[in-house]
């Protein structure tokens, strides 16, 4: 089974790298939606079908943990779990954002694992997993 995925982050080179962070942990035929913003996110999920947003926090416009609560009070979105991937680590800002909705927190920098893991634990085993080794273990992203 494939996912719809969103991919929420300013910088186009971070999201390239989760992206190739999901390839690697057997995600490589999923669709991915990118945004630069929360604004722009919300805009994307009111066009597309999407399983899970992954998103940073800090960004231009609306940032992460807004998006998280504007979406956890919309009807259509309340459903879709969040991500938040980022640099962020102070137990306040982690606990602001489980508190708020999010199904979990992978802190940069990242190992493909670490991604397999979380959406693992989020969606269920139903992936197109082909690895057979972890020969990516030794790369963070």
């Amino acid at each position: 089974m494939t996912f719809s995925i969103l991919l929420v982050d300013d910088s186009m080179p971070m999201r390239s790298v989760i992206k190739k962070a999901f390839k690697a942990a057997g995600y490589s035929a999923s669709t991915f939606h990118e945004a630069a913003s929360g604004l722009e996110a919300l805009e994307k999920l009111s066009d597309n079908w999407i399983d899970i947003v992954i998103t940073d926090f800090t960004m231009p416009k609306m940032n992460g943990l807004e998006m998280l609560q504007k979406m956890k009070h919309n009807d259509l979105f309340k459903h879709i779990p969040v991500v938040v991937v980022t640099t962020e680590g102070s137990k306040e800002k982690i606990d602001q954002f489980m508190n708020s909705g999010a199904a979990g927190y992978i802190k940069k920098p990242f190992t493909p694992e670490q991604i397999r893991d979380m959406i693992t634990n989020i969606l269920g085993e139903s992936h197109d997993n082909d690895q057979s080794d972890d020969s990516d273990s030794d790369f963070d992203f």
